[in-house]
């Protein structure tokens, strides 16, 4: 492994204000192969330990998602469950006939990243703004990334299991993969221990221990497209449970866990699977070594976990790149060569 090659990678990009902190892990379903931390909680702050939370951003889809596939194995739902089947407040908006499916695989027509906040800072407001929220086109013709959308399959979930999402993913991932750090909204004696994101405008402070992005904190800061906070140690747990699940139940069956993986969306341009960002040959986050079977997923504050099956590897990078601001791009090159390096031994 090359780990001194990852370390100068990042330690140039800290160099260059690309994030003031960032961890990481690479390895097999039998653990890591090598890892470390570099940096500061903040970039005035106390220097990073391993035990250090990040904001996951939307690495928390894919991790919601598990929960979705565990309910469906309970058979709480399927994949062709529509919103108005269990979400009675959204019958006879455009969201009625939606499925978990096209949620799940950024299909169902809904814009991207909508800055619903703005205009709706209440909860109550929110489903209000989601309930009018008017699709760009039938589901199915294209994918778009969608964090809207996954907030509805994380409202179709709590309403399948009668419970809230932090209940079902502590139920169905965290606790079966072996994970302690992981979870929504750390309470105070956390906080500390959590990395600094941005200087946010809307809410005139720097965000350390509360969720970065504006539409889950008016949600509460539990939702199933951003919202999870976590530590490298545990996201390395779970990067070796999805590797183990490929032949024994960890997190699913390995069926369902084969199901959801799989590449569904090559035809529209754009490689998704249920939840998972799927393997693309050009751009992809995970570089230019891996498998094509390899999924994975990005958060927008500079988290990023990829499993490549075939490779028999995880790999794990965690940085606060919005911090202060999240103007900066720098991270996708870092992502890409560290991916790169991290194939390498």
């Amino acid at each position: 492994m090359s780990a001194a090659r990852i370390e100068a990678l990042l330690a140039r990009a800290r160099d260059e204000r690309v994030f003031s902190a960032a961890a990481w892990s690479v390895g097999t379903a039998d653990g890591e192969l090598a890892g470390g931390v570099l940096g500061t909680r903040s970039w005035d702050g106390p220097a990073l330990e391993r035990g250090d939370l990040f904001d996951l951003a939307s690495v928390t889809k894919p991790i919601a998602g598990l929960a979705v596939m565990a309910l469906l194995e309970e058979g709480a739902l399927t994949l062709g469950t529509t919103v108005g089947d269990l979400l009675p407040f959204f019958r006879g908006s455009t969201k009625e006939a939606l499925t978990a499916r096209d949620l799940m695989l950024h299909t169902s027509g809904l814009p991207g990243q909508v800055p619903m906040y703005r205009d709706h800072p209440t909860r109550e407001a929110m489903l209000d703004g989601l309930w009018t929220l008017p699709p760009r086109r039938p589901p199915g013709e294209a994918v778009e990334y969608s964090s809207q959308g996954l907030m509805l399959l994380g409202m179709m979930a709590e309403a399948a299991a009668s419970a809230t999402l932090d209940v079902l993913v502590e139920r169905y991932v965290a606790a079966p993969a072996g994970v302690s750090s992981l979870r929504f909204a750390p309470g105070p004696g956390e906080r500390e221990r959590c990395v600094a994101t941005e200087d946010c405008p809307w809410r005139g402070r720097v965000v350390t221990g509360e969720v970065h992005d504006e539409n889950a904190v008016v949600l509460g800061g539990v939702a199933a497209h951003a919202g999870l906070f976590g530590g490298v140690d545990d996201l390395a747990r779970l990067g070796r449970a999805l590797l183990a699940n490929r032949t024994e139940r960890v997190l699913l069956h390995p069926a369902t866990f084969a199901a959801m993986t799989r590449p569904r969306t090559v035809h529209l341009g754009e490689v998704r699977a249920l939840t998972w960002q799927g393997y693309d040959d050009t751009g992809s986050p995970a570089g230019d070594l891996v498998g094509p079977a390899t999924f994975g997923h990005t958060g927008f504050t500079g988290t990023s976990l990829f499993a490549d099956p075939e490779l028999g590897r995880y790999f794990v990078l965690l940085t606060n790149r919005v911090h202060p601001s999240r103007a900066g791009a720098g991270i996708v090159a870092v992502r890409r060569a560290f991916h790169n390096l991290a194939v390498l031994s």
